[in-house]
């Protein structure tokens, strides 16, 4: 349902939401050697995120990337829109262009319910909701 991107995004973003804010800025340096994701592609990923304001950055000697508190009560399905794209969230599990309610696929009837309350998720889950409990987020979404 997620791209690899998407993931990598979301990764990248719980480790600012853990580890920085506007006193504390975090290169991309810090991050991937974390959550092992390739450095210039998370560097791609942050700065596409920033360009969209849904993480914030400062550029030069003293920059990088952090959460404000506002950016913390962004949803998950802002940073997958920006990295994704809407369309490719609401898109056939089959990849079928013409999948719909009145074309449904194979597995359309499967997977639409299940489907619909990931979307659910997505749009109503927050950065912060997920750090409120650092245990639970280190036992549920290891790096």
């Amino acid at each position: 349902m997620l791209s690899n991107s998407s993931k990598y995004a979301i990764k990248g973003v719980i480790y600012l939401a853990l580890n920085s804010n506007e006193d504390h800025k975090v290169m991309v340096r810090e991050i991937y050697e974390v959550i092992h994701v390739p450095e210039a592609y998370l560097a791609k990923l942050l700065q596409e995120l920033s360009r969209h304001h849904v993480i914030s950055s400062v550029r030069g000697p003293k920059g990088g990337f952090y959460l404000s508190q506002e950016d913390q009560k962004r949803t998950l399905m802002d940073i997958v829109k920006v990295i994704d794209g809407e369309k490719k969230v609401n898109s056939c599990v089959m990849g079928v262009n013409t999948c719909d309610r009145s074309n449904p696929c194979v597995l359309h009837k499967l997977v639409g319910s299940n489907k619909a309350r990931f979307i659910s998720v997505l749009e109503h889950t927050t950065i912060l909701d997920l750090i409120e409990s650092k245990q639970e987020f280190e036992a549920f979404f290891p790096f």
